[in-house]
């Protein structure tokens, strides 16, 4: 597993083995870049920084800088797609780029039912759908890669947190996917734990439409 920190001056890029409580490399940033989403490419990491519009290339076994790129937009979610990488700033829009390069190619809208998703945070991709979490909600939404339009809805209500300590938001704010679909890993500002969640499928019609109702609701 590969995780990256934020927070001015704690911001890092860590690896470890999934359960272990301490990582075996950490590479601390720069303090005054915020670190946000990472993905893998190749054999290299790509890490966002949140409003310094600039972006890292890390090279994935040595877990050394390769180079620092400009970047056009806040920085906040990132995975790999079909060829592709998306990206993410907190707005309805998702961006998709060079995955060389994070130069922009195009731009594609986020929405269900008609109704623009704002607050699209961290990403991760599977099997043609992206997966996301909506920033300061419970909820994470998998996303057709094609269109834009949310297929899946996840109340992740039963592993969010309690804040403790320093933290007092412990809001969720990570995820990641396996290879096979159906399973991600969820984690937070704060949180004690990484959750190992299964996605169960077909909620009845009337369950669906409530829950697509309650999402619009708090857009």
């Amino acid at each position: 597993m590969w995780e990256s920190t934020g927070l001015y001056g704690e911001s890092s890029l860590r690896r470890y083995q999934l359960g272990a409580e301490q990582p075996q490399k950490h590479v601390p940033l720069l303090p005054q870049l915020f670190g946000e989403g990472i993905c893998c490419v190749g054999g290299s990491i790509w890490q966002l920084t949140w409003r310094e519009r600039i972006a890292l290339r890390w090279d994935a076994a040595t877990m050394k800088l390769s180079e620092m790129v400009p970047f056009d937009r806040d920085g906040w979610g990132i995975c790999s797609s079909g060829g592709y990488v998306l990206t993410s700033d907190g707005s309805s829009e998702l961006v998709l780029r060079n995955p060389g390069t994070l130069q922009p190619l195009s731009s594609m809208p986020v929405h269900c039912n008609g109704y623009p998703v704002s607050a699209v945070n961290d990403l991760a991709y599977v099997a043609g759908r992206i997966w996301a979490n909506l920033y300061c909600r419970h909820y994470v939404i998998g996303i057709d890669s094609h269109t834009g339009e949310v297929t899946d809805i996840v109340d992740a209500r039963a592993v969010m947190e309690r804040p403790s300590g320093d933290h007092t938001q412990a809001i969720l704010n990570g995820i990641a996917t396996f290879p096979n679909a159906g399973e991600l890993l969820l984690s937070g500002k704060g949180w004690r734990y990484i959750y190992h969640v299964r996605l169960v499928e077909g909620l009845p019609e009337q369950t669906a439409r409530e829950a697509y109702r309650r999402l619009i609701i708090q857009l």
